[in-house]
């Protein structure tokens, strides 16, 4: 099942509530500092385990204790749904 884009302002409505997270470059983003690479590394692999089983995966960059998430749902060439779930469940961890 593909995902439908998901308008401007329907995603500033979600965003609302998801602390931390911004619309750039037409994706959800959000940076996440940690006390160490360890720690940033343990929270990737967290988010990985989130990823895999909701079958829809981050753009995502680490360097040391700095994690950089950016969520697009490439099929509907946008924010989708999924996008908002996989943040929410993100800023859960």
């Amino acid at each position: 099942m593909s995902a439908e884009k998901l308008s401007h302002d329907d995603i500033l409505r979600a965003i609302a509530h998801l602390e931390g997270w911004a619309i750039v470059e037409g994706k959800l983003h959000k940076d996440f500092k940690f006390d160490n690479f360890i720690k940033a590394f343990g929270f990737m692999s967290q988010v990985a385990i989130l990823a895999e089983k909701m079958e829809h995966h981050p753009e995502w960059s680490n360097v040391y204790n700095k994690v950089t998430i950016d969520l697009t749902t490439h099929d509907a060439d946008g924010i989708s749904q999924k996008d908002l779930d996989l943040a929410k469940q993100i800023n859960e961890l």
